[in-house]
C-alpha cells in the first residue's frame, strides 16, 4: 500500500461529510421551493416573494447550523466522556484491559496467541488509542468538530436555497413559477445522483425520491398560497 493512500477511515469521513452537504443542500432547496412557490400563489409582488425566500434562506441556514452544532457537540463530549473512563480504565486495571483488547481481535479472527501478541504490541505503543479504536471506534486524534459541521451544514443549505430563490424571482410573472419549480426539480435529481453515488444505491429511485417530495411540497404550498392570496396595488 502506497504511503499517501487514504485510509479507510479518512474516506469514510470525507463521504459522511459529502453526504451531509448533499442533504443539506437537498433540504435548502425543498423548504426554500415550498416557501417562495407558496408566497408566489399568495402575491405577485416580486419583493415580497424575495425578501420571503431571503428570510427562508437565512432562517433555514442558521437553524440548520445551530442544530448541527448542538448535536455534534453533543457526540464529542460524549467521545470525550469515553475516553476519559477508558483511560481510568487503562490506569487502574491495566492487565484486564489487555485481556480485554486481546478478546476483541479474537473475536474478529485472530487466534488466541496472535491476539494476545497483538494486544500486547499495541498497547506498549499507545495503550488509549489501541483501546479507543478497537472498543469504542473512536480516533482520540479526529473527534467530531461542531463548528466544522456547522458550517458545513449552513453552506450547504444556502447553497441549495439559492436555486428556488433566484428561479423565482428573476423570470416574468407568468412564467416565475414554472421556472422555480423547473429549476428545482433539476436540483434535486441533481442531489439525487450524487447521494445515489455516495451511498451506492440505485440512482432512478433516489431522484425519484427526490423529485416526488419537492413536486409535492410546492404543489401543496402554491396552493396553500392561493387560498391566502392578497392583491397588490
Amino acid at each position: 500500500m502506497h504511503v499517501d493512500e487514504p485510509h479507510q477511515d479518512d474516506l469514510s469521513s470525507r463521504l459522511n461529510w459529502l453526504r451531509a452537504g448533499v442533504l443539506g443542500a437537498n433540504d435548502g432547496i425543498v423548504s426554500t421551493a415550498g416557501l417562495v412557490v407558496g408566497v408566489a400563489g399568495a402575491t405577485s409582488d416580486r419583493t415580497a416573494i424575495f425578501a420571503a425566500g431571503v428570510a427562508g434562506l437565512v432562517a433555514g441556514a442558521l437553524s440548520m447550523a445551530g442544530g448541527e452544532y448542538v448535536s455534534v457537540s453533543t457526540q464529542r463530549d460524549t467521545e470525550r466522556a469515553a475516553l476519559r473512563q477508558e483511560a481510568r480504565e487503562l490506569r487502574d486495571m491495566p492487565e484486564e484491559e489487555e485481556r480485554e483488547l486481546a478478546e476483541i481481535y479474537q473475536a474478529k479472527g485472530l487466534s488466541p496467541e496472535l491476539a494476545e501478541e497483538v494486544a500486547r504490541e499495541l498497547t506498549a505503543k499507545d495503550p488509549l488509542r489501541a483501546h479507543a479504536e478497537a472498543e469504542l471506534q473512536i480516533d482520540p486524534d479526529n473527534l467530531t468538530s461542531p463548528w466544522q459541521a456547522a458550517w458545513a451544514s449552513l453552506v450547504a443549505f444556502a447553497a441549495g436555497a439559492v436555486v428556488p430563490l433566484v428561479a423565482i424571482v428573476l423570470p416574468p410573472t407568468s412564467w416565475r413559477v414554472w421556472a422555480c419549480a423547473l429549476a428545482v426539480l433539476a436540483g434535486l435529481a441533481i442531489t439525487g445522483v450524487v447521494s445515489a453515488r455516495l451511498g451506492a444505491s440505485r440512482v432512478g429511485r433516489a431522484v425519484r425520491r427526490n423529485v416526488v417530495v419537492g413536486s409535492l411540497t410546492m404543489l401543496v404550498t402554491y396552493y396553500v398560497g392561493l387560498l391566502f392570496g392578497v392583491t397588490i396595488g
